[in-house]
């Protein structure tokens, strides 16, 4: 009797801890599953918002062919789209290049932008500030000025032909990556802050702007008026072939850098962390920004410089699904798109019939935001990348 009542007064505590072991286990479970359940949640609000998006990029586009001198309803747009007839000329060759072009160019500045972001770890970095817009300007205008790539005419719709647009679109593609090469010349080899990388854009942009008017200022009056018509940014210049060929650039532009998204992730971290993970920084680092300068050189070889589109896009897309390059960069394509073909149909619209530059209209949006992430920057991409 007493070896048994020993016996029970020891199991005691080993059953308390049983207890106790099992009520810790529950607890974990009950914990994983609130978590799991709330990343689940999280997931399928960013998921309806990229349906929105989708949605709204399928409606802006509806209203871009639709809108204009010509008007289109539902029903004349399905009969010029299968038939041949006055209003099908009107479609295939004005109305949806035109759409297609905005497409591609603000889906292709909206990536550009949200990797310079975070290759460069800076909120202000973008195609424009950073000066590679500029630097893709002022290789355009060398090819229209020295190599007669164009010329200012005074009939048809535009008042400006691209004769060379494989001449115009490479030399487009040098001035972009000699920008970002000083850029990253600049933080490897000092290492500068945030500002100082955008302070060396707006070098960089005069530097661009100052070589761009010296070759006009030698210049025929025939190639300066094309070339200044040809800086605006219009998407008016769009046309088939154009777009054929940013299709093709953005494309796998794209697919490389999506399938980066974990590493553009890990990032978010710092450089060092991101090393320590396994991501080879450098080789991500050049091949983010040269495939970033490729379609912004296209697109401004095109239509011109179109300014602030990739700042705004990818801190849009922040603001409502955070951080996550899963979601940022094709969410940054599809906002970009949005953007433009938003801008495209108030330019359009605003002092009809006359048709604006599209870039004035960017640039105008874009300065209140490039101010406000000016005061209201983040620490968190201060650190050292």
């Amino acid at each position: 009797m007493i070896n048994s009542k020993k016996t029970s007064i020891a199991d005691e505590p080993s059953e308390s801890l049983k207890i106790e072991k099992e009520s810790r286990v529950q607890s974990e479970a009950l914990s994983d599953k609130f978590l799991l359940k709330a990343y689940r949640h999280r997931i399928r609000k960013k998921l309806w918002f990229g349906l929105g998006l989708s949605l709204l990029l399928i409606f802006l586009f509806y209203l871009s062919i639709a809108t204009g001198s010509i008007k289109f309803n539902i029903w004349e747009l399905k009969q010029a789209l299968l038939n041949k007839s006055d209003l099908s000329f009107v479609l295939w060759n004005i109305r949806l290049p035109r759409a297609v072009g905005a497409v591609l160019a603000g889906a292709a500045l909206g990536l550009a932008g949200a990797v310079m972001q975070s290759l460069l770890r800076n909120p202000l970095a973008s195609p424009f500030t950073l000066g590679v817009s500029h630097g893709a300007g002022f290789g355009a205008a060398l090819a229209i000025i020295i190599f007669g790539a164009g010329q200012a005419h005074s009939y048809g719709a535009e008042a400006v032909s691209i004769f060379r647009s494989y001449t115009v679109a490479g030399l487009a593609f040098l001035g972009a990556l000699t920008a970002v090469g000083l850029i990253l010349i600049i933080a490897y080899l000092k290492k500068v802050t945030a500002e100082s990388i955008i302070l060396a854009g707006v070098a960089l942009s005069s530097l661009f702007g100052s070589a761009t008017m010296f070759l006009q200022y030698f210049a025929s009056d025939v190639q300066v008026a094309a070339t200044v018509f040809w800086m605006f940014g219009d998407l008016g210049k769009a046309g088939w072939p154009e777009n054929r060929l940013i299709f093709f650039c953005f494309l796998p532009a794209f697919i490389y850098l999506f399938s980066e998204r974990w590493n553009l992730n890990a990032l978010l971290w710092g450089g060092e962390v991101a090393k320590s993970l396994g991501v080879k920084l450098e080789r991500l680092r050049l091949l983010g920004l040269f495939l970033s300068a490729l379609v912004v050189s296209v697109v401004t070889a095109f239509f011109g410089i179109i300014g602030f589109l990739g700042l705004i896009s990818p801190h849009f897309v922040r603001l409502l699904v955070g951080n996550d390059y899963r979601f940022v960069l094709p969410y940054s394509v599809l906002s970009g798109a949005c953007f433009l073909l938003a801008a495209d149909l108030l330019a359009r619209s605003l002092l009809s019939p006359v048709v604006l530059p599209v870039g004035i209209i960017t640039s105008l949006a874009g300065v209140p935001v490039f101010f406000l992430l000016l005061l209201r920057r983040k620490r968190g991409w201060h650190a050292e990348a």
